[in-house]
């Protein structure tokens, strides 16, 4: 079962709001013009092993695949523009390809993601966040272009103040 929220935008666009749903492979309809995947999206979603996102895809919102252990990949829609902050945290995603039009890697995007190995940005990237890797141990390779800017704190975990 798969059951789906959508918020109408005045734009003429939906967003996904909520979801319901038990089942290992989700195909969000893109019966819907559809640009925004709202915050907390698939959060704690253990049993989720991949997600189909409709191409009209733009934004993808906070903690969307927090907690997502069970999902390893993922192909991003070719018009998303923006990654909100902790969008992947606590997942097991191990590689991902941001598409052209990503032009940052926010804060905390991928935070503790334990198994992720390989990022590689499109030729739109232009900064990559603080602490937007902090936690992901087994990280091999981001690759971006030679005019992006990284933040001395891009892989490194915030600190906590005590």
């Amino acid at each position: 079962m798969q059951d789906f929220i959508y918020k109408w935008i005045e734009d003429g666009t939906y967003c996904v709001m909520g979801y319901q749903g038990d089942e290992a492979e989700v195909v969000i309809p893109d019966n819907k013009n559809i640009t925004i995947l709202y915050d907390n999206l698939f959060k704690g979603h253990t049993e989720i092993t991949s997600v189909h996102i409709p191409d009209t895809v733009t934004d993808i919102g906070e903690f969307v695949f927090d907690g997502c252990t069970g999902l390893r990949h993922i192909k991003l829609p070719a018009q998303l523009k923006v990654l909100w902050g902790h969008t992947f945290v606590r997942s097991s995603i191990e590689e991902i390809v941001l598409p052209d039009q990503v032009e940052s890697i926010p804060p905390f995007a991928f935070k503790d993601c334990k198994q992720l190995k390989k990022v590689v940005c499109g030729p739109g990237m232009k900064k990559i966040h603080a602490w937007a890797f902090g936690g992901c141990d087994r990280l091999q390779e981001v690759i971006h272009g030679p005019h992006v800017e990284v933040s001395p704190e891009a892989y490194k975990a915030k600190e906590r103040n005590t």
